[in-house]
């Protein structure tokens, strides 16, 4: 199956909230030695993007898309034997949550798998996290970069919050923060004062490389 091939049906078993044909799609990418970051950002990537813009004109719902988060996340587990073969040395660590009063995952864990590449440790802290799990997990493994998702406007608050107490401990010097999520902007990342904003996995990627070589 050619690459062009392999991507399509990446993206297609996403919309068709397929789990199995997108295990599937990603066991035979690596069987033909294909890239797993370009099936990733090109097949799988592409496919939640478009499911979050059906979202938000109202043409899926929440509980889809939780099925084609959980999809996504059953190819990027196939995928990560190959990924975790091309993370370099440990260049730090980072700690990301989908906020709390959000239950989506949707392109978290494709970024996640994509930042591991480039030999940052990632504590993935699931979703619906409190801000106060969020800071403690943070300290606990001594985190350079603090990352946050929201997809719903109703918990983006939530990142702003983290921002305030961060600063009220007296913390807010000692990580860079980034945040993601549909309805999030640049323009919203700098009223909140956050560190960073990535579109996309890709873009999170770059990012997060920026802010590690900021914090050491």
């Amino acid at each position: 199956m050619s690459l062009e091939t392999i991507l399509n049906e990446a993206k297609q078993s996403i919309l068709d909230i397929d789990q199995e044909k997108a295990t599937a799609i990603a066991q035979q990418a690596l069987d033909e030695g294909l890239d797993p970051v370009k099936v990733l950002t090109d097949g799988y990537s592409v496919g939640i993007r478009e499911i979050g813009e059906l979202f938000s004109r109202g043409e899926v719902f929440l509980p889809e898309m939780i099925l084609a988060s959980e999809a996504m996340k059953a190819a990027v587990e196939i995928l990560n034997s190959a990924l975790e073969d091309k993370a370099s040395k440990t260049v730090g660590k980072m700690v990301f949550a989908t906020v709390e009063g959000d239950v989506h995952d949707i392109g978290k864990g494709i970024a996640l798998a994509l930042i591991q590449t480039q030999g940052v440790e990632v504590i993935d802290l699931g979703r619906d996290v409190p801000v106060e799990k969020i800071i403690e997990e943070a300290e606990k493994h001594g985190a350079n970069v603090i990352g946050t998702s929201a997809l719903l406007t109703t918990t983006m608050p939530n990142q702003e919050k983290l921002e305030a107490e961060l600063r009220k401990r007296g913390m807010r010097e000692k990580y860079k923060t980034i945040i993601g999520g549909a309805p999030c902007t640049q323009r919203w990342a700098d009223k909140i004062g956050a560190d960073a904003y990535a579109e996309d996995a890709a873009e999170g990627v770059t990012k997060v490389l920026e802010l590690l070589s900021l914090s050491t």
